[in-house]
């Protein structure tokens, strides 16, 4: 797939994640490679958030708030299909993760076929 496929993978990642937590990533890019699309944020945290994480429990408290809401945004059918219908493949899985510290996310979405095809 294009560099272009890339691009627009990227684009519905930020619009989902502004629709469903309420500002998107400064910055993405995604790559895919095989089966995966792995797609890195920058700057996702809100203001809030960033006042959130100056304690310990406020950190832990975003971390566990970002890693679960974001599963549960690819558990929606209709957001899935998005993404299903731009790679022609369907979703097997989703893993994500944030480091709260550098404010950097990642997303891998695992499909059933290659992606490069």
């Amino acid at each position: 797939m294009s560099r272009n496929k890339e691009h627009e993978f990227s684009n519905l990642v930020r619009e989902i994640r502004k629709e469903q937590v309420g500002n998107g990533p400064r910055e993405i890019t995604t790559r895919f490679v095989d089966a995966w699309a792995v797609s890195e944020m920058k700057g996702n945290l809100t203001n809030v958030e960033k006042f959130m994480i100056t304690s310990p429990e406020g950190k832990r408290m975003v971390h566990e708030a970002r890693t679960e809401l974001v599963k549960k945004i690819y558990d929606c059918s209709e957001i899935r299909n998005k993404f299903e219908k731009l790679v022609h493949a369907k979703i097997v899985r989703v893993f994500s993760d944030i480091n709260i510290e550098e404010d950097v996310a990642m997303t891998t979405f695992v499909f059933d076929k290659k992606l490069d095809d």
